[in-house]
């Protein structure tokens, strides 16, 4: 066994299987950078829907029936006090 690890057969088995170790390696770190990468993105636009959410929040809790029958496109009827 130990003359196969130091003959010509054996390096180029060693070098094999150390080729494969870091193309394993390899592609598993390219996976986990790209995985991060990917929840960093969505973390982003959750963010980002998050603080447009909040000003159209704050927009329409100051907004009587009127104004916001307005905003959507509506024509309010004050003396019926509906939107249409």
């Amino acid at each position: 066994m130990l003359t196969l690890l130091f003959s010509r057969t054996g390096a180029m088995v060693a070098g094999i299987v150390i080729a494969t170790l870091i193309a394993v390696w390899a592609v598993t770190a390219a996976y986990q950078a790209g995985r991060n990468a990917e929840r960093t993105a969505a973390l982003t636009t959750s963010v980002e829907i998050l603080r447009e959410r909040s000003a159209i929040d704050d927009q329409t809790r100051s907004m009587d029936s009127g104004s916001l029958c307005r905003a959507l496109g509506g024509v309010w009827v004050s003396d019926e006090r509906t939107c249409q």
